[in-house]
């Protein structure tokens, strides 16, 4: 890459992990906001679920959008908003005391519109302004700084909450505004042919459609694939949190650095896989190969279930084979749509990512009711699923093409 391109991803990059921190950052700070706010668990958990709807909705609308008027319309002012809903929840505890938790609520939902449409636009213009190798170096970098949210958050998060609790609202508006006027002043969207827009704009559902009738073999099975690897990563993390408390002891910043572990090997694995895909049949084989390391990690954890070192080396690898994935299936979907229906192709993938570290937790913290191994049992059977489809059916296709 060249210094020009190299300052366009370093630009770029700034989105991804300013989007983890939707949630990531706020969590270590839970019992804090319970105990200010006067509110329960349940509400707490809300605050968690008003950024995560908002996002998930909004994440299909502006995929359509980003395709007919461009990339950069959508995102700048999409980390704007970002930027808008923490200062709402920021504000709120100063000047609305008494309403203080609902307007939190408002600014979150807010905030999560704003999220849906940075994310995966962030990654359909990488698409467009990377091509070929460059293209799946830069899917690396961007997972990677995904990763590095992911891990930075937690740890962030219970830092700021000691000294001002509100203050953690903040931080949001204070990374997006700076990545935002990155964005805008630095990077350059590929030109559109205006002349055609209009007849363009009226196919643009057309072409979708068409991109999944051709090609919705590879992309139920990178959908799929990305999905399972969130729901296990995050669903685990969830229960480390727990025994990490109630079992070892561990709280507030030595917790998040724990939990931050699995996460840095994800980031690392994401960052380096980057460098060595060369084609769409590696890829394939990257994501049988990472799906088939979280099934055995899931085996060796339900097999040894009392084995604290079995424990442990599991989740390292759930972290190993999410890094694995990932990147692979980031490159392949934004690979299967050219620039007309690429923001549509990955929003949706964007939504399904979205859905898979929501579920992960909850699902967990249910499944964990009946037994630990019916909980990381869960996570093996997806992951078993997505090796069969991607190994037998993906691979077939990609030959076949």
């Amino acid at each position: 890459m060249d210094k020009a391109t190299k300052l366009n991803l370093a630009a770029l990059s700034g989105v991804p992990f300013i989007m983890v921190l939707g949630n990531s950052l706020i969590i270590p700070a839970f019992p804090e906001l319970q105990s200010q706010l006067g509110i329960t668990q349940l509400q707490v958990g809300l605050i968690v679920t008003s950024f995560s709807i908002a996002a998930g909705i909004t994440i299909p609308l502006v995929g359509f959008v980003s395709d007919r008027y461009g990339r950069k319309i959508v995102l700048v002012p999409s980390l704007i908003l970002y930027a808008i809903g923490g200062l709402i929840c920021g504000l709120a505890p100063i000047f609305f005391s008494d309403t203080a938790y609902h307007w939190i609520l408002f600014g979150r939902v807010i905030k999560g519109i704003g999220a849906g449409g940075t994310g995966p636009i962030a990654m359909a213009l990488a698409g467009d302004l990377f091509q070929s190798g460059e293209r799946s170096e830069a899917m690396g970098v961007l997972e990677a700084a995904n990763g590095a949210g992911k891990v930075v958050s937690p740890i962030l998060g219970a830092i700021i909450v000691l000294w001002l609790w509100y203050s953690i609202f903040f931080v949001y508006t204070a990374f997006s505004l700076p990545v935002a006027v990155m964005i805008w002043l630095i990077l350059k969207e590929p030109d559109k042919k205006s002349g055609q827009q209009s007849k363009e704009e009226q196919g643009y559902f057309t072409r979708i459609f068409e991109v999944f009738k051709q090609k919705k073999i590879i992309l139920i099975g990178t959908y799929f694939a990305g999905f399972t690897v969130l729901y296990a990563l995050f669903g685990t993390l969830s229960y480390l949190s727990d025994i990490l408390e109630m079992r070892y002891n561990l709280e507030g910043v030595t917790r998040g650095a724990v939990i931050a572990i699995p996460v840095v090997v994800m980031a690392l694995t994401s960052y380096i896989t980057g460098h060595f895909i060369q084609n769409k049949s590696v890829m394939s084989k990257l994501v049988v190969s990472g799906l088939l390391v979280i099934t055995l990690s899931v085996v060796i954890i339900i097999t040894l279930l009392d084995n604290e070192y079995a424990l442990f080396s599991g989740i390292f690898f759930i972290g190993l084979g999410t890094g694995l994935v990932l990147t692979s299936v980031n490159t392949l979907v934004t690979s299967m749509a050219s620039g007309k229906a690429r923001g549509g192709v990955t929003s949706l993938y964007g939504s399904v990512r979205f859905f898979g570290v929501a579920f992960g937790p909850p699902f967990f913290g249910y499944l964990v009711g009946y037994s630990r191994l019916v909980m990381f049992g869960s996570a093996g059977l997806l992951a078993i699923l997505g090796v069969l489809i991607n190994l037998f059916v993906v691979r077939n296709y990609l030959e076949e093409s």
